[in-house]
């Protein structure tokens, strides 16, 4: 009989924030991975094995926006400690996130940073890459979740109660 094996995924995304015109903005991007609807979300991906956390948000950020990060907007409070048998990364991100119930098995991490750099027109299964005004953001929320990945939507309801200003 065939079992399927369970996947779990690990994963850091970037709420990528910039002074703008009409206030705080945030950079978005559509999904375009191959049948998989082409909905907004934050940059970010997966942890390779053994990747710290703010390694692999810098590693996706730049293959999906072209953007370097160049800060963090809340404090990490890092710590590493090592032994012989492991070493071990602490800190404090923005939130995390772990799915209950959905498509995939996941936890993650979301932080809040600044970047620098140009946008590309596609990036690793990313591309129409956005800005966003905080205050447009919370009205497109509100009037069209759906047009957020279910992530995204988890994400964004938790972000815009912080209300960060």
């Amino acid at each position: 009989m065939f079992r399927q094996q369970a996947r779990f995924y690990v994963n850091a995304r970037a709420i990528i924030e910039r002074p703008g015109a009409a206030g705080r903005e945030v950079l978005l991007q559509q999904r375009q991975k191959p049948g998989e609807a082409r909905l907004l979300e934050f940059p970010g991906g997966q942890l390779e094995l053994f990747e710290g956390m703010t390694d692999a948000l810098k590693r996706e950020v730049r293959e999906e926006t072209g953007l370097t990060v160049t800060g963090f907007l809340d404090a990490l409070n890092e710590t590493r400690r090592s032994t012989r048998q492991a070493e071990v990364q602490c800190l404090t991100p923005s939130f995390v996130y772990q799915t209950l119930r959905g498509p995939v098995d996941s936890v993650g991490f979301f932080f809040r940073v600044t970047a620098e750099g140009e946008l590309t027109r596609q990036g690793d299964h990313a591309g129409n890459h956005q800005w966003i005004a905080l205050d447009d953001l919370r009205q497109r929320f509100d009037a069209t979740p759906e047009h957020f990945d279910w992530l995204t939507q988890g994400a964004l309801a938790q972000y815009l109660q912080q209300g960060r200003e």
